[in-house]
């Protein structure tokens, strides 16, 4: 399969690129249209992502500044959960509605079905953290309307979608999916968690950016390092 891609990219020809970037498309407004229609994998995300941010803020009766502490804790707790619940029924409703099946019998490079796929599970995870950060923001009486922190939690969502993309790929074959997937991501995705949560705490107390910017490149390497390895398993991963 990356061989074929890697192919593409060599050819140069507008035409294959075109049809290219067309199968990805179609991969996005079939997940998007689809959703539209059931509103169920959307839902279900922010409801999880809204439940779990009232928990917190009735179970940390802290004063503000313990509070402040603890803000990139709860929110990626909140994303990486409510993430998980929805990459887990993407590939879930595909399988059950034998739509995976036909995906894969498409005439098109299976890193194109990749990547429509992974593209859906983030814009999925970026309208959650769209609206979570207000609700957040309420809650906790904190700024998080920064630029600074936008980048950092799409850069944490591109890595999180990608990895999680692939993994739930590979889990949505066994019976306990449901159980498998948490166990084969958040072990591969905890250096991003963590680059994610240091990056988040430090713009959060203001530290300039100069100082923190390794925890930027850890998260851009980590992304960069695994859309690579998935373009070169995926099509091993989905075979039966």
């Amino acid at each position: 399969m990356a061989e074929r891609a890697g192919a593409v990219l060599r050819a140069g020809s507008p035409s294959a690129l075109s049809g290219y970037l067309k199968a990805v498309g179609a991969v996005i407004w079939k997940d998007l249209t689809s959703e539209l229609r059931s509103r169920e994998l959307l839902g279900s995300m922010l409801v999880f992502a809204l439940l779990v941010i009232l928990i917190f803020n009735f179970a940390l009766e802290l004063d503000i500044r313990t509070r402040q502490s603890v803000t990139s804790g709860v929110l990626w707790v909140t994303f990486a959960f409510a993430g998980t619940l929805g990459l887990n029924r993407s590939m879930a409703v595909e399988r059950e509605r034998g739509c995976l099946d036909g995906l894969l019998l498409a005439p098109v490079d299976r890193s194109a079905l990749f990547f429509g796929k992974a593209l859906g599970n983030l814009l999925f995870m970026l309208i959650v953290a769209a609206i979570i950060l207000p609700v957040y923001s309420l809650l906790y009486n904190a700024n998080l309307f920064l630029p600074a922190l936008a980048g950092v939690i799409v850069l944490g969502s591109i890595g999180y979608a990608t990895v999680g993309t692939l993994f739930s790929a590979m889990a949505v074959q066994a019976r306990t999916r449901d159980i498998l997937l948490p166990i084969l991501l958040f072990p591969v995705v905890l250096p991003l968690l963590i680059a994610a949560v240091r990056a988040t705490d430090s713009i959060l107390l203001a530290i300039p950016l100069a100082e923190i910017r390794g925890w930027f490149n850890l998260l851009i390497v980590y992304d960069l390092l695994f859309i690579a390895v998935a373009i070169m398993t995926f099509d091993f991963v989905v075979e039966e």
